[in-house]
């Protein structure tokens, strides 16, 4: 039994559910509560659960905040977290025991397994090992059954060359297990891994028969455009998710188990999970995949990644309204998993990390690792690197850095500007300036350190007096009927704005767009998979755009 207690530190909530007393750890919790509480006041949260674990035990279950802050209600251990893309692993897993029982070939083309799923491509054929790595070359943002039927998955380039994040591939193994098994994904999940590593208390899939159990979550009050970090919430809507992409919802107790599992190698009590070689495959770098940070790589359905010199398996998970973050250190054997109840745009991996820290440097006996530093998204470390006067074709702009500070000028306002996740990007605290977030340009974008020239902020474009490129950029002139705000009501799509900048297309001014014949790739990085196609164009208006097969339509603008 999980025997709780409570604790108040001031306004913020902490109640802790301990597996086996005080345990091992007992002497890192208070550092980490004090942690835990910074953070979630850094990052605005509501709330978050946290667990740590061993291969010997699930030691600590803790809880901050609220599950409904403006209730004060706090957050129960049945209490439902939604853990987003950490799902993958768990299909990752199931694949790897139908693989374990001679029903799975990893080479194999997926196609001979799913003779349904359309692809067009020039290149070799996509294989199970390609889809698990995220190497397809396929596109990842849309549907796998898209509205037309005629549409198939445009490869963007040979499978297997590099790593590009893929949703709609990972639901597609979810119905490659179901092929495989002959159960549909909710039984096959609760079978192959809920049930045998006693995870009871979760559920496989996402619906409306498990929201009563659900924390109350939110997300931006405002969600059309960039959120600053205390920025207004609103409790989000309910969200169905039953596709192997992201789809279980957890107790922090039951993920507890889910990582000893991992810190075990597989191992579960009475036997394993998954063989020695399965878990050898699944905890191997199969790929580089630097959207996870520099040197990390991706095995099957989980990064693999290094922390203080140990190997580290973890993942994150987004939702429309949770946040979350696995990691694992399997030399050591520790780890634990952490759900904030908000979509902010951020996951808690700093909690987690220094969570694994102090119950390794408790196992050796050595001094507790120092906290780290806060996070305030309004300290600018290198502020003067921004400051100065911006002349663009709508006038000038004038950034001001006071110490750590940066303000931009609006009508006579000094306006805050606080720190996005990606460097050299801000938001700015006013209605008539938050619709986009304002980017700094430097001279040499592959050098950090090199001088800022120039500024953006949706279609309007800055530069100061180093700034020594072109000025002046020609483009299609129909590009002009393109441009607008498009929206699909699905919390997963929401909202997108098309600008024109330097002669290109953006989306969001952010992501410049790359004419391939009837359609535009995403280009923020060479192997964006995604693409859009414009549709029909009423008055010289486009009505209508596709983004990797999901429809969004033009919003009237007043």
């Amino acid at each position: 039994m999980l025997g709780a207690t409570a604790a108040s530190l001031s306004a913020f909530r902490v109640s802790e559910a301990a597996a086996t007393g005080a345990g091992p750890y007992a002497d890192i919790y208070p550092v980490l509560d004090r942690f835990a509480e910074r953070y979630l006041r850094d990052m605005n949260a509501p709330g978050m659960t946290l667990v740590l674990a061993d291969r010997d035990a699930v030691h600590r279950v803790a809880h901050y905040g609220f599950s409904d802050r403006e209730g004060h209600r706090a957050i129960g251990e049945r209490d439902l977290f939604q853990v987003g893309s950490i799902s993958k692993s768990f299909i990752a897993l199931a694949l790897l025991q139908l693989r374990d029982e001679g029903k799975l070939d990893l080479d194999r083309p997926v196609a001979d397994y799913l003779p349904w799923l359309r692809i067009e491509s020039k290149y070799a054929p996509i294989t199970v090992h390609h889809l698990l790595t995220h190497s397809s070359g396929l596109p990842g943002a849309g549907d796998i059954f898209q509205s037309d039927s005629e549409l198939a998955h445009l490869a963007a380039y040979a499978p297997g060359e590099h790593f590009h994040y893929n949703n709609a591939m990972y639901d597609t193994l979810g119905i490659l297990a179901w092929t495989l098994d002959g159960r549909e994904l909710p039984e096959l999940l609760r079978e192959r891994i809920l049930g045998p590593l006693g995870m009871h208390a979760s559920e496989p899939v996402i619906t409306l028969d498990v929201r009563e159990r659900h924390v109350k979550n939110y997300f931006p009050f405002l969600s059309d455009r960039p959120y600053p970090r205390n920025g207004r919430l609103a409790e989000a809507p309910f969200v169905f998710a039953t596709g192997a992409a992201g789809c279980v919802a957890a107790t922090a107790a039951d993920m507890g188990r889910y990582v000893r599992m991992i810190a075990s190698h597989g191992k579960r009590d009475g036997g394993r999970l998954v063989s020695e070689d399965g878990f050898r495959l699944f905890s191997s770098p199969q790929i580089a995949a630097e959207d996870f940070g520099p040197g990390a790589h991706y095995g099957y359905g989980i990064a693999v990644d290094t922390l203080d010199g140990n190997r580290l398996l973890r993942h994150t998970g987004g939702m429309v309204s949770f946040m979350s973050a696995l990691m694992v250190d399997i030399d050591d054997g520790v780890g634990g998993f952490a759900s904030v109840n908000a979509q902010q745009g951020y996951r808690p991996n700093p909690v987690v990390r220094y969570a694994i820290q102090l119950m390794r440097a408790k196992r050796r006996s050595i001094a507790l690792p120092p906290m780290p530093e806060p996070d305030s998204s309004a300290i600018v470390r290198n502020a003067a690197d921004y400051a100065g006067t911006y002349r663009g074709e709508k006038g000038s702009l004038e950034v001001v850095a006071a110490g750590e500070r940066l303000f931009v000028l609006h009508a006579g306002e000094r306006v805050p500007l606080e720190r996005l996740a990606d460097a050299d990007r801000f938001v700015a605290r006013h209605r008539a300036l938050d619709r986009f977030a304002l980017l700094f340009g430097r001279q040499d974008p592959k050098q950090p350190e090199s001088a800022v020239v120039e500024a953006a902020w949706g279609g309007d474009w800055y530069r100061n007096a180093n700034y020594a490129g072109p000025d002046s950029f020609d483009y299609p002139q129909e590009w002009n009927s393109l441009t607008g705000h498009y929206r699909n009501e699905s919390p997963w799509i929401g909202s997108t704005r098309i600008v024109i900048r330097k002669g290109r297309l953006w989306l969001d001014g952010t992501i410049p767009l790359e004419a391939d014949g009837k359609l535009f790739r995403l280009r923020d990085n060479p192997y964006n998979t995604e693409w859009i196609r414009f549709g029909e164009v009423v008055n010289g208006r486009c009505m209508r755009i596709r983004i990797s097969g999901s429809d969004l339509w033009r919003v009237a603008a007043a």
